[in-house]
């Protein structure tokens, strides 16, 4: 899940941003081998060839450097579509991620024994409802701060479960048509001001 240095950062935060997703890959590595809860700081340490030192100037502790990795995840995903250029019908990357989770079904059944899934949910709700709410001012959806807010932490929350759901199935659709039935729900809730209602069915693949 480890996020890539961006580009433009400094040479020393280049370096920072190479020892993170080094300790980070390192820690997801250790957790298809071995429970959360058996694996400590010095085997990350050795597996990455990160001195103890150097970890503590980044994270307390390994829940620190997971919920930091995963934090970094959500947030690339999140500016996904932008980058992208996408047409504003879409508001999450929803294809996009069971794609990639779906890669590391195994991993995920992990998260789900040691009770970290819970804490993924959580930070991927907070960044996707952030994301959500940003596309769809984009889109031209006009709702008070707080109304606005509410349907973006909702959907982030429905998104996050449709991804568990389909995750726990045995191939039920592909993720583009996750994406699309996610995106129908969308706008059959949150319609811009002037769109045709056609736009409930058009997801903007």
């Amino acid at each position: 899940m480890t996020s890539k240095p961006e580009a433009g950062k400094s040479r020393m935060n280049a370096r920072g941003r190479r020892t993170r997703n080094a300790l980070g890959d390192a820690l997801v590595a250790l957790m298809h081998e071995k429970a959360f809860e058996e694996i400590t700081v010095q085997q990350v340490l050795d597996r990455a060839g990160v001195s103890r030192t150097t970890f503590y100037s980044h994270f307390r502790d390994k829940d620190d450097l997971f919920l930091s990795d995963a934090e970094d995840f959500f947030e690339q995903l999140g500016s996904l579509l932008d980058k992208m250029r996408a047409p504003l019908t879409r508001v999450a990357p929803l294809a996009e991620l069971v794609t990639h989770v779906g890669e590391m079904r195994e991993f995920y059944k992990a998260l789900v024994v040691s009770g970290k899934v819970h804490d993924l949910h959580e930070l991927g709700i907070g960044s996707f409802a952030r994301s959500i709410e940003k596309r769809l001012v984009q889109a031209g959806v006009k709702l008070d701060r707080n109304q606005l807010q509410a349907q973006a932490y909702g959907l982030a929350g429905n998104l996050m479960s449709l991804m568990d759901w389909w995750l726990r199935q045995a191939k039920p659709m592909s993720p583009a048509e996750l994406d699309a039935l996610f995106h129908r729900m969308v706008w059959a809730a949150v319609q811009p001001p002037g769109a045709p209602a056609s736009i409930a069915h058009r997801p903007g693949r």
